[in-house]
């Protein structure tokens, strides 16, 4: 079934047909995790704006499939990816061939959350017993486990897998908690004036992580440095640009997608979030950069949780060296 997914993704890529140039751009692939949305605006800003162009590479943004950007990477259907921070720690032991090259986010966007009115959760403990909606990894269980013991609960709760349907769930009260982007679903219960309150993972127990990156495969980065280099830098042009003028950079990002992207004030307010909460760009002025010591955290966290298995699907029994999972080598004036 996977190889053929892959088929037809490969097939959707070669019906975006050539493209010509005087300057013989170099191509460059990219593959989303998701619909376009704002955690995308950089990679929107900088072929709005030419500076793809400028570095001599023409990037296609391929059309998002259900078959995962780090399978695609590692199976070298696409250059680069957007990649989740749990999707590369797990497919990485497993053995794909994945390299995270650029954190999108410099701090963690997800957030355990819970209707405003209850009145019977003061606190993470308050969660043994009740009912979580979720998305069906082991990841969900170790975090929310974690987050319910460092408060002093036995980390008990009852899991109905629903996707993204957990979100209706939640706010009709078929379920009492869910995890959730704060950076959308919660931007998007705000202004549906769905009132919540959440607890952050970092604050209890939990190692804060660069929630995504954009990605590429070991194999890809030794034989296209130059390319690879061009590509970041000018990529980290465009989210740097949306960080300073996120107005014009929201005006972007829906004129690329104008069939998906129809909630406007949704996109306005996510990406303010994403800028005012220092997100995509960190207090001390960081963009686009990896944080060895969040990397090292948070792969610990997972290895010890037994969350790492290895090809075969077994807990790995040695610590990987995480080291060898991102790269901030293609990044220019690195802060």
């Amino acid at each position: 079934m996977l190889s053929r997914r892959l088929f037809i993704t490969a097939a959707l890529i070669a019906g975006l047909g050539p493209v010509t140039s005087v300057c013989a751009q170099q191509t460059v692939t990219v593959a989303l995790d998701w619909t376009p949305n704002t955690n995308h605006v950089g990679l929107y800003v900088a072929q709005a704006k030419g500076f793809y162009t400028e570095a001599g590479l023409d990037v296609q943004i391929l059309p998002y499939t259900d078959t995962a950007a780090g399978t695609l990477i590692a199976n070298r259907v696409a250059d680069f990816g957007i990649l989740g921070s749990i999707g590369l720690f797990t497919q990485r032991t497993a053995g794909a061939d994945l390299v995270a090259t650029y954190a999108i986010m410099q701090t963690e966007t997800g957030r355990l959350v819970f209707n405003a009115d209850r009145a019977d959760i003061h606190s993470p403990k308050d969660l043994d017993g009740l009912t979580y909606g979720g998305f069906g990894s082991a990841w969900e269980n170790a975090l929310i486990g974690t987050i319910i013991r460092h408060d002093g609960g036995d980390g008990k709760f009852e899991t109905v897998t629903l996707g993204t349907s957990a979100y209706e769930a939640l706010a009709n009260g078929a379920v009492d908690f869910t995890l959730e982007v704060y950076t959308w679903e919660g931007i998007k219960a705000e202004l549906e004036g769905k009132a919540q309150r959440a607890f952050r993972y970092a604050d209890f127990g939990v190692p804060d992580q660069h929630t995504n990156f954009i990605g590429s495969s070991r194999a890809y980065l030794e034989k296209n440095k130059n390319t690879a280099s061009a590509f970041i830098a000018a990529t980290r042009r465009g989210y740097a640009f949306a960080v300073e003028h996120p107005q014009e950079a929201a005006e972007m990002l829906i004129a690329a997608n104008s069939d998906v992207l129809t909630n406007r004030p949704l996109i306005e307010a996510s990406l303010k979030a994403l800028v005012d909460g220092h997100y995509l760009q960190s207090p001390a002025g960081a963009i686009g950069t990896i944080d060895p010591a969040k990397m090292e955290a948070i792969g610990d966290y997972l290895f010890k949780a037994g969350i790492l298995r290895d090809g075969d699907g077994n807990p790995v029994g040695e610590r990987p060296d995480f080291a060898a999972y991102y790269s901030n080598a293609y990044l220019a004036d690195e802060k």
